[in-house]
């Protein structure tokens, strides 16, 4: 059954769910509709720019979550090593544990990489700045805190498709350890690699 939606709110986290698991070409209006419980009328009344302006609404979401749980942490948290673990905490639940597709990956390999191309390169790119800015207050050069953050978002990215083909979240399980220990590694300790 699906839930009630009152408002324009409540139906962004279905959205969401309905794209990572349809794709953008696949979430159809109908399958949206039924999915949400909205006729057709009520999803051009929340969403009159269709479904561009529904995905564009669930990436603005996205983007807000991360902001708020993982990027600003990063760059303005007086303790930069807590908001790497928190961050790596944090992303763990959010992909529950390697069983939920990043959208805004999806996104970046589907064929409408070009239509959302902003929030595509702004995700990745906030992200690893962010990071960075906290391994250099770790002590990193900022050249190489630029490729660990990277490092550890390719890591990340990876893990979710890896386990998700292998429907097998310890790899991902295994790689956020990983992740974690490569990041919190002080560029005395170890090169600070966060891959195998």
């Amino acid at each position: 059954m699906p839930k009630i939606i009152a408002e324009r709110s409540d139906v962004i986290p279905v959205l969401a769910e309905i794209f990572r698991e349809y794709g953008y070409e696949g979430a159809s209006l109908s399958l949206i509709a039924s999915r949400t419980g909205l006729g057709k009328g009520s999803l051009y009344h929340f969403f009159p720019g269709g479904k561009e302006e529904m995905a564009s609404e669930v990436l603005r979401e996205i983007d807000g979550w991360f902001e708020d749980a993982v990027y600003k942490p990063l760059r303005d948290g007086d303790d930069p090593r807590a908001a790497i673990l928190e961050m790596c905490r944090s992303v763990a639940t959010y992909f529950w544990s390697g069983k939920r597709v990043c959208l805004i990956g999806a996104f970046a390999l589907d064929n409408v990489r070009d239509r959302f191309s902003d929030a595509i390169r702004d995700y990745f790119a906030v992200w690893q700045r962010s990071l960075q800015q906290a391994l250099v207050r770790i002590g990193h050069d900022a050249d190489r805190a630029s490729d660990i953050a990277e490092d550890a978002i390719l890591s990340i990215q990876g893990a979710l498709v890896l386990s998700r083909a292998l429907d097998d979240t310890a790899v991902f399980e295994r790689a956020m350890a990983r992740v974690e220990t490569g990041l919190l590694a002080g560029p005395d300790q170890g090169n600070g690699r966060t891959g195998p």
